[in-house]
């Protein structure tokens, strides 16, 4: 980490903040928008934070604080599209299927207030630990795993995903962002 300069360092890591940036906004082009002024605040102090034990950690917490501002300040909450766009499929009908999926979780996980979302995108989607995630957060670890657990609750009784209960075979903690 260290060895790598911050273009390279934005390079390398831009997918992922994008990806986390729309999990927590529920819109691409907003989540864009995050990332960016993300790197920019991150751009200034860059030669501090690179020398940091952590710098990824740094810079998901000011993800998730940019976020959060942002989030304040519009006190509008964004609406999703019941269905996502579709993408070109081969041939099968599977593809569909997983696009309902993914907007009805996506619509769910828009309903979470600001910071169970930021916990539940950061613990499960992002695949981190409950100490790193409090570590991001700045709040304990067990403040983490209440807001995961008051989270996770809150999409398990989603009436939308009442189909995708534990017995019918899928999950919420099953999906994790290898799904892209």
């Amino acid at each position: 980490m260290r060895e790598l300069g911050f273009e390279g360092f934005a390079a390398t890591r831009w997918r992922r903040l994008v990806r986390t940036a729309y999990l927590l906004t529920g819109d691409h082009h907003e989540a864009e928008d995050v990332v960016q002024a993300t790197l920019a605040k991150v751009y200034r102090s860059w030669g501090r934070i690179s020398r940091l034990d952590e710098p990824d950690a740094y810079v998901h917490r000011a993800l998730v604080n940019n976020n959060l501002t942002r989030h304040r300040r519009r006190r509008v909450r964004q609406l999703l599209v019941p269905v996502l766009p579709e993408r070109a499929h081969s041939a099968g009908g599977a593809g569909h299927r997983e696009v309902e999926e993914r907007s009805v979780l996506l619509q769910a996980l828009a309903e979470l207030p600001p910071r169970q979302r930021a916990v539940v995108v950061l613990r499960y989607w992002e695949d981190m630990s409950e100490s790193q995630v409090a570590e991001v957060l700045g709040c304990s670890a067990g403040n983490v795993k209440s807001q995961a657990s008051r989270g996770l609750a809150k999409l398990r009784g989603h009436p939308a995903l009442a189909s995708y209960a534990v017995g019918s075979g899928s999950t919420i903690e099953g999906t994790n962002g290898d799904n892209g």
